[in-house]
């Protein structure tokens, strides 16, 4: 892709009420759920523009993961630091070489999602972490997903499992984009319903139907933004457009 799209998702990433509200947060959960007694070892699988990088680099030596070529080279531009250009299901590291391994909204975008979940028990030190979060319901499956190229979404119980099944005991588990959910489903049943009009050039993406201008940008990132105060309170909500996870390593016992 042209350096153009890069350095418009790069603004994305910054002032999209989805992007910014998201980050926040993961990062409260973060702050809460994942020992930092001292400075982390961080492998951030995905980080795009380097959003989620930068907000990382607060906990510990992060080195960023992004296995599309071309977003690798601009991301090293911005960072000016090294970038790993590799995927997931099949990482160029050593057994036990970081305490937190995290991937945020990126395992949608595997096809073998077990084989990836493997690799980052691998590459985790005994008791270390994994902080995923991911699209949710297959429901919500739209042209959005089909666009940004997903394979799935996913129940949380499903996460779960998956976790489970590579070696992961679960300390926190979570829906969000809660209070958006019902306006959002409702948004995508009738864009199923309804046939795409030729003259329609939009993507189908779901950060052009909610962002068409400051206000409701401004607007969709307080309404976001509100499930802090459930997370504060340790709430877990029972669904919502996305969810977030949190396992640790269950360490191999010594024979």
């Amino acid at each position: 892709m042209e350096k153009q799209y890069y350095k418009e998702y790069y603004k994305l990433e910054r002032e999209h009420w989805w992007f910014k509200a998201r980050l926040n947060i993961l990062e409260f959960i973060l702050q809460k759920k994942i020992p930092k007694n001292e400075p982390l070892k961080i492998l951030n699988g995905g980080a795009a523009t380097g959003a989620t990088s930068i907000m990382l680099k607060k906990y510990g030596e992060v080195q960023s993961l992004e296995y599309d070529k071309d977003c690798a080279a601009f991301l090293a531009d911005i960072l000016k630091e090294e970038i790993s250009c590799e995927s997931l299901t099949d990482l160029p590291f050593s057994e036990k070489t970081y305490d937190l391994v995290c991937a945020f909204d990126v395992i949608e975008h595997i096809e073998d999602d077990n084989k990836a979940v493997s690799e980052i028990h691998r590459v985790l030190n005994d008791d270390g972490y994994v902080f995923f979060s991911v699209p949710t319901f297959q429901i919500l499956w739209s042209e959005h997903d089909e666009i940004n190229h997903h394979f799935r979404r996913y129940r949380l119980n499903e996460l779960e499992e998956l976790l489970k099944a590579n070696g992961f005991e679960l300390v926190y588990g979570s829906y969000f984009n809660f209070i958006l959910f019902f306006p959002i489903l409702l948004v995508r049943v009738l864009s199923k319903m309804l046939p795409k009009k030729k003259t329609d050039k939009s993507t189908g993406s779901d950060f052009e139907k909610f962002s068409s201008n400051d206000f409701l940008n401004r607007m969709l990132y307080k309404v976001f933004s509100m499930e802090l105060t459930f997370l504060k309170w340790n709430i877990k909500l029972p669904l919502g457009v996305s969810a977030m996870i949190i396992g640790k390593k269950i360490a191999a016992k010594n024979e």
